[in-house]
């Protein structure tokens, strides 16, 4: 081993365009050819419910979709039993087991019918005989998916500090770094920039079976694919930070020996810490050479043995699940279980919810820290973090106008640095600075300030309100806005907070709305708080359970947004009656009621629009320069109408070349023809077109080539 201060490391952080664009190659090429490049067997989310267990499991079938995840790949959303909070500890356990079963299940089905049926028998009446088999059933799983590379990424939760992701999902937040490198396809989400940061950790771990652990709200930018993991062990990945970040997550000690590598280290874990203070850090000899401790970035690499003896108390875990949700308790991972493989905090885990059972069962194990001096550690764990990453150093990396409709500069004004993405702008509308819009269709009269998000907000249009109920809707600067579709409710529910609010610190410890103090919100408004909250126990009231969104008529709730905004007359003797009467809802009630089926509609049905849109456009007016397979990709998500959307494409082809004949090639116009025949399914009439492309290219190619050649004889005369 040598010592970690014997040799200089490279400290400079990575180049992020440069590490996301190999990582993005990478992944295209594991999806596209996974026998070459290996992929995922499995990626796994967890999730808070089932409801949203079902819509990620919506995101995973896009990314199968759009090529970000391998046809071969299993993909699986799992939620906390009965939607209970169990921790991340114990998500990860019950992730496992699920995927276990999952791959038992696939096996069954592929031997037939009869085997599905005698496995429901077993487990619907247990017996002596099926317990044997039951068991058996657990010691097969072990061994099958115990070679297995496995994806997990932690996703459930509720997003109670980016309140507007909450509805998708935080991991399902749009991201568009390199977004201009594809401008048809669809917006990036942070997802799948995950997807591709992981796809080079794969390789990594060679041929032995083994599970990698990210988070939903970070973006761990570095190269994974040169990532050296020990065999057997589990291993966190960190990065030296400075101790005033650390006194806000959690910290790992590292042996002050161990391998050296260039931009790295692998050292084995001393110690854990959490939030620690500059005492506590000295004490526990946490602080490097440079005066910087190693961040615990929550990303985890379990191979080997190790992987056998997670896997092996996965399998048989649900009577430890059963216990927590009775006590109602958590088992965190990034506390709990890495514990396990740290003998220094054997003894404080003991006596913690099922500590003795995963010393028992993990602890023979170590725990390694793969240190990468380069990673650059974006998390996305605020609203106001969101807005950093989108305008800070990297802002180049960002596509600011992607797959969106937007007016011309003289009839809008519209800074240069707004984030427009998947949205429909109409005339006369404005939008600040570095702000973001996604999702959304705007219409006339509407502003929205500076460094404010706008979320999944569809605002009708002038034509569809009456005279009388036509108003001008400003949003302040540092707010957000959405709108999140309710179970057994027509209409959607506007929703608005401040960028800083944090929906979690009470009213007696100076919580904000609207980045107003609550005691000068109610006085403001002339509420109460009993107006606000009808609290029992001693749950705190806070933003999070403030019964604040009246769900009304479309345009009464934009008027209530105003006034709760505090920007109209706030004791408006009609507005206070109108918001007292009104049935309201809580983020907390929110959360638990969303419509995801409805939202992933209504998404689907508008980004298709867009798509339209765009092609339509390009067919009429270009010159076929845009990605119409690509687009026909997101109209063909339109059931209803996608498919006679396309068609009608179709059937204007054959004038596409005649109206554009001296400039457009003969064979673009075949082209489109061809990816519009593919889009519909109609394979024979496209491989037939495709010959009359390969003609075009060779007649043009060939008159290239007889023109540049006149032009060079011309040239040498003189």
């Amino acid at each position: 081993m040598e010592n970690k201060g014997s040799r200089r490391r490279t400290r400079g952080k990575a180049d992020l365009a440069g590490t996301l664009r190999k990582s993005w190659y990478h992944l295209r090429l594991s999806v596209r050819h996974p026998t070459r490049v290996p992929t995922w067997d499995a990626i796994v989310l967890t999730a808070a419910s089932p409801e949203q267990a079902e819509l990620y499991e919506w995101h995973l079938k896009r990314a199968k979709r759009m090529g970000r995840i391998a046809t071969s790949t299993v993909t699986l959303a799992v939620p906390d039993p009965q939607g209970q909070r169990i921790g991340s500890g114990a998500a990860t356990l019950n992730a496992i087991y699920a995927l276990a079963r999952h791959y038992e299940q696939l096996r069954l089905e592929a031997l037939g019918p009869q085997q599905v049926a005698n496995a429901s028998n077993c487990s619907s009446e247990p017996s002596v005989r099926c317990k044997r088999s039951n068991d058996e059933v657990a010691a097969s799983m072990v061994t099958f998916i115990d070679k297995k590379h496995i994806l997990l990424l932690h996703a459930g939760g509720d997003s109670k500090r980016v309140p507007w992701a909450n509805p998708m999902g935080k991991v399902f937040l749009p991201l568009p770094y390199l977004a201009a490198d594809d401008p048809d396809g669809p917006v990036p989400l942070l997802f799948d920039h995950i997807l591709a940061i992981s796809s080079c950790a794969r390789q990594a771990f060679k041929n032995e079976g083994g599970l990698f652990i990210m988070t939903g709200d970070v973006l761990p930018c570095f190269d994974a694919s040169s990532m050296v993991l020990p065999e057997d062990t589990s291993c966190i990945i960190t990065v030296p930070i400075t101790l005033d970040i650390a006194s806000n997550h959690g910290v790992i000690v590292a042996s002050k020996s161990g391998i050296l590598g260039e931009g790295y280290s692998v050292c084995l874990v001393e110690n854990l810490l959490q939030k620690p203070s500059v005492e506590e850090l000295v004490e526990h000899q946490a602080i490097l050479d440079d005066g910087r401790t190693l961040l615990d970035t929550g990303i985890i690499a379990v191979r080997g043995k190790a992987w056998v003896d997670l896997v092996t108390l996965a399998c048989s875990s649900q009577l430890m699940i059963s216990e927590l949700l009775e006590n109602r308790k958590e088992m965190s991972l990034y506390e709990d279980l890495v514990a396990a493989w740290v003998p220094e905090k054997h003894e404080w885990l003991q006596p913690r919810p099922l500590g003795e059972e995963l010393v028992y069962r993990l602890g023979k194990r170590k725990m390694f820290s793969y240190c990468a001096y380069d990673l650059q550690f974006l998390h996305f764990g605020t609203s106001n973090e969101v807005l950093d990453h989108l305008s800070g150093t990297d802002s180049g990396l960002v596509g600011r106008r992607h797959l969106c409709s937007i007016p011309a500069t003289t009839v809008s004004d519209i800074a240069a640095s707004a984030i427009i993405l998947s949205s429909k702008i109409a005339p006369g509308v404005s939008i600040g600075e570095d702000s973001l819009v996604y999702d959304s269709s705007i219409s006339d009269g509407i502003q929205i300030g500076s460094q404010s998000i706008v979320v999944g907000v569809n605002v009708p249009g002038n034509n569809s309100r009456a005279a009388e109920d036509s108003i001008r809707f400003m949003l302040p600067d540092r707010h957000c806005l959405w709108q999140v579709p309710l179970i057994g409710c027509t209409k959607r529910v506007i929703v608005y907070c401040g960028l800083h609010d944090n929906p979690k610190i009470s009213l007696s410890k100076d919580g904000t709305f609207c980045g107003k103090p609550w005691k000068k919100v109610l006085d403001d408004l002339g509420i109460q708080e009993s107006d606000m909250w009808s609290l029992t126990g001693t749950q705190e009231k806070c933003l999070w359970n403030a019964k604040v969104f009246p769900i009304l008529s479309y345009f009464e709730m934009l008027s209530l947004a105003t006034w709760l905004m505090g920007l109209s007359n706030q004791r408006n003797e009609s507005l206070r009656p109108l918001w007292k009467r009104s049935h309201r809802i809580s983020l907390e009630e929110l959360h638990k009621t969303i419509d995801f089926k409805q939202m992933c509609l209504g998404s689907s049905n508008h980004q298709a629009d867009l798509a339209a849109g765009i092609a339509m456009a390009c067919l009429n007016f270009g010159l076929l320069g845009r990605n119409l397979s690509q687009l026909c990709e997101e109209i063909l998500q339109k059931e209803a109408s996608g498919v006679k959307i396309c068609r009608d494409f179709l059937y204007r082809c054959p004038n596409l070349q005649a109206k554009n004949s001296m400039i457009l090639p003969k064979s673009r116009a075949y082209q489109v023809e061809v990816d519009l025949l593919r889009a519909l399914s109609e394979e024979t009439r496209a491989c037939e077109m495709e010959h009359r492309v390969w003609a075009a290219v060779a007649d043009e190619t060939a008159s290239a080539v007889r023109y540049g050649f006149k032009g060079t004889v011309e040239h040498s005369r003189y």
